[in-house]
């Protein structure tokens, strides 16, 4: 791997690690030499995963409810019995709620923006400590937020709070990029398109649905594994250092 790339001697955290995007993007971070604690609900998959992963390197499994800001909280004083900086803060973790527009639910909108959003907020807050220790002048920390091109189009598929929390969340990492980055610390959101992962598989496992999707890509293919993961790991390293503040689509040009 080249210099550029490497994250030899990093510590990195990747929230709704144990699938999905995450899963693919702590799978780089490992790859690339970086030392991954991943974070999720269900404590025996945060486990399995972590062993999984640690054939790759030093991987550890924290399970975690960010649903509440005592759940942030929690998760971050754990975390600082084990490290004394983080130098890459994964905010991955986050949900979904599709319903017609007359039938939408309070509680689902509630749902989309507590974890989307509010517990995004919540664990960059009480990680800033450990961001603080790990970032300086020449190698910045680094915050990678994962948005989507819902929060850049129009596209709704009746997920009505998931686009406007991204948008938001969008948002949120343009004011804490440019309030952080005197702080040594760098804020950019990586913006998805179609990817596998479980909230995407209603659509990858029917043929149809699949082609018509495809159809509406201007590279008429979702994303692979190890395209999220380079992207990631870009932001993560030296290639990284310059870029704070930026809103990054990787939708095979849906955005478009």
């Amino acid at each position: 791997m080249h210099p550029f790339f490497s994250l030899q001697g990093r510590t990195a955290l990747v929230t709704g690690g144990t699938r999905g995007l995450g899963r693919m993007i702590a799978k780089g971070l490992l790859e690339a030499g970086a030392r991954v604690f991943i974070c999720a609900r269900d404590a025996e998959a945060c486990a399995e995963t972590a062993r999984e992963l640690s054939a790759l390197g030093e991987c550890h499994g924290l399970p975690a409810n960010l649903a509440t800001e005592e759940g942030a909280r929690d998760l971050a004083e754990r975390l600082k019995g084990e490290i004394g900086a983080l130098d890459i803060l994964v905010n991955n973790a986050g949900t979904t709620w599709g319903a017609p527009l007359e039938n939408y639910p309070a509680k689902g909108w509630e749902k989309v923006m507590q974890l989307n959003v509010t517990a995004v907020f919540s664990v960059t807050q009480q990680l800033l400590p450990l961001l603080r220790q790990a970032g300086t002048a020449d190698n910045p920390a680094r915050i990678i937020n994962i948005g989507s091109v819902a929060g850049i189009t129009s596209m709704g598929e009746q997920a009505y709070a998931y686009g406007p929390s991204k948008a938001a969340l969008h948002q949120l990492s343009r004011m804490l990029a440019r309030e952080l980055v005197q702080q040594h610390i760098n804020v950019n959101v990586i913006a998805p398109g179609r990817f596998p992962s479980k909230m995407t598989a209603f659509i990858a496992n029917d043929d149809e649905a699949m082609a018509q999707d495809c159809a509406l890509i201007p590279m008429k293919r979702w994303g692979r594994e190890e395209e999220m993961a380079a992207l990631a790991i870009s932001l993560a390293s030296a290639a990284g250092a310059y870029m704070t503040g930026a809103i990054i689509p990787i939708d095979g040009g849906f955005h478009l």
